[in-house]
């Protein structure tokens, strides 16, 4: 299935229009779908540090997604990476 992933921060820099499409087996978990993000953003922008996105959150528009749920079909989803301040 195709997963449409909206990028934000430092990882906006992997993909000019803000978004990814993955195509991701039936079935997978975030936590594939993770991994796959990691490759891609390393082969498209390679500034970007590859555990960048193994520290970002992913998110539905209701909830954030934990490694262990099941990738939903038919929503966007978007990466969300750690944000310091003060």
């Amino acid at each position: 299935m195709k997963i449409r992933i909206a990028l934000y921060g430092a990882l906006r820099e992997a993909e000019a229009s803000g978004h990814v499409e993955l195509e991701v087996p039936a079935g997978s978990r975030i936590a594939e779908l993770r991994e796959l993000l990691a490759t891609h953003v390393c082969e498209h922008a390679p500034a970007i540090p590859a555990g960048l996105v193994r520290r970002s959150a992913f998110a539905s528009v209701e909830e954030i997604l934990h490694n262990h749920r099941a990738v939903p079909e038919g929503v966007e989803l978007a990466v969300l990476p750690p944000v310091s301040g003060g």
